[in-house]
């Protein structure tokens, strides 16, 4: 058992408008994660400024954890994180993403947060109750 699932997501090969589009990336985040059942409470955008390269960070704060996007624009690179607990889950999220945005190449990583003692290994489970 765990209490939540975290997708780590590596996007290659995207489109530098995309990469540029921040409100595209709020909106879409925002509606996939409304989509599965999940309570957006916050969102917030910003477009990196002259001192950075081009790209933006967008994050939609969900009462089940959050959704965010990094974007190397230049490089055409798409950082993804999406974390969930309760009965939201992050791989329908990424599905209605990479539906609604043009993700290129996509490479996920998952890994489950908070793993309960009578899911882990029984030496580790003991470490855990001890503390």
């Amino acid at each position: 058992m765990q209490k939540g699932t975290h997708l780590l997501i590596d996007c290659r090969e995207v489109d530098r408008n995309v990469c540029l589009d921040d409100q595209l990336f709020l909106n879409g985040m925002a509606d996939a994660a409304t989509a599965v059942g999940a309570t957006v409470i916050s969102q917030v955008r910003y477009r990196f400024g002259d001192e950075s390269p081009p790209g933006f960070t967008a994050v939609v704060l969900l009462d089940e954890s959050h959704c965010s996007a990094h974007s190397y624009a230049d490089l055409g690179l798409v950082a993804l994180d999406i974390f969930t607990c309760g009965r939201a889950n992050p791989r329908d999220i990424l599905a209605i993403l990479c539906e609604k945005i043009p993700l290129g190449k996509v490479s996920v990583q998952e890994v489950a947060r908070f793993l309960l003692p009578d899911a882990l290994p029984v030496s580790l489970a003991a470490a855990v109750a001890k503390e």
